[in-house]
């Protein structure tokens, strides 16, 4: 009977060995050294210091700032472990908030979001990612609608004039990968560093 399992064991062992380690380890040398910026998780730096990933997105409350996706992410409640309270962008516990289009909760989260938005820009169609948060509730990115619809309200906080921080955000926007995959996209956080350098 060892006779029989004697392989079995050895192959279990090899497959773990190679699949389990020594792949990963060989995929990750060549990550870093053939997308070394990408391996390192994309980490942008304003005057030396990391102040995020171009993976992930961030909360910007302030009025001066384009505003990302909202983020459906939840994180345990300091006052009770049993429950959960909203924690945006929280990368440790990435996912939607599996609500359907059928839910009241959603659909009153929408409707009051709509609002405000509409109270901030009531010129332009409220874009649809402004409202709806993405399957990972960590989405860095918006539409250039989306970008585009806060112009109003960020260049009246900085005192700009609209058609400069209209630039910044064409200057920001993404094309689709190999002019085919994706859809046009603007990174947040990249948008927003740039619309504190031309402030300055």
């Amino acid at each position: 009977m060892l006779r029989e399992i004697r392989p079995a064991i050895l192959i279990l062992v090899l497959l773990t060995a190679i699949t389990g380690l020594a792949y990963p380890l060989a995929m990750t040398a060549i990550a870093g050294v053939i997308f070394p910026k990408q391996a390192q998780g994309s980490l942008i730096e304003k005057d030396g210091k990391v102040v995020g990933s171009a993976l992930i997105g961030q909360e910007f409350k302030d009025d001066k700032y384009f505003h990302g996706r909202p983020s459906a992410t939840l994180a345990p409640d300091p006052a009770d472990s049993a429950k959960t309270v909203s924690a945006p962008y929280n990368a440790a516990n990435s996912g939607g908030s599996n609500l359907g289009p059928t839910s009241k909760a959603l659909n009153d989260r929408v409707k009051e979001d709509v609002e405000k938005l509409k109270a901030e820009n009531s010129s332009a169609a409220v874009p649809a990612d402004l409202v709806t948060t993405s399957a990972s509730g960590l989405d860095p990115d918006i539409s250039p609608e989306g970008a585009l619809f806060q112009v109003p309200r960020v260049a009246k906080a900085r005192n700009m004039p609209e058609d400069r921080v209209r630039q910044l955000v064409t200057d920001n926007t993404k094309g689709r990968l190999a002019g085919i995959l994706g859809e046009p996209h603007v990174n947040v956080l990249a948008l927003n560093l740039a619309l504190d350098a031309a402030s300055k």
